[in-house]
């Protein structure tokens, strides 16, 4: 008898740990495939250093943190909805291209509000 969406399964260690390797393998896919995901963990990594270098506080650890990891998980969006669009309309489509360039609008966005916040913590401790 065929399974119903609705029906819940039971709780399993081995299906959470297959997810979480899945959900590695995502992370890899973007890594490998996206240049701009590279150059947002660079950024990443230089706002770290820069939190250990300056002794930032907890909740400017926090806030950096919140930054990081909504960049990276709206480029993660960003490129699963690009191989969406390119599974579904192979062929030149006005809101195909009109999706991808929105998706990459809201990456640039968290960038953007990224990168305040990164100036508001750590230029006072620069010129400080």
């Amino acid at each position: 008898m065929e399974k119903r969406m609705s029906e819940k399964k039971r709780f399993s260690i081995i299906a959470r740990g297959r997810s979480v390797k899945h959900a590695i393998r995502g992370l890899r896919i973007i890594l490998k495939t996206q240049h701009n995901a590279w150059v947002h963990t660079f950024f990443a990594i230089f706002a770290v250093v820069l939190g250990f270098y300056f002794k930032i506080s907890t909740g400017e650890w926090s806030a950096i943190i919140l930054c990081i990891t909504t960049v990276l998980a709206a480029e993660a969006f960003n490129t699963a909805m690009e191989i969406d669009m390119d599974l579904t309309s192979p062929e030149y489509h006005p809101y195909a291209r009109d999706t991808k360039d929105i998706a990459a609008g809201a990456v640039l966005l968290t960038v953007i509000g990224s990168v305040v916040v990164g100036l508001i913590i750590f230029i006072p401790k620069i010129f400080s």
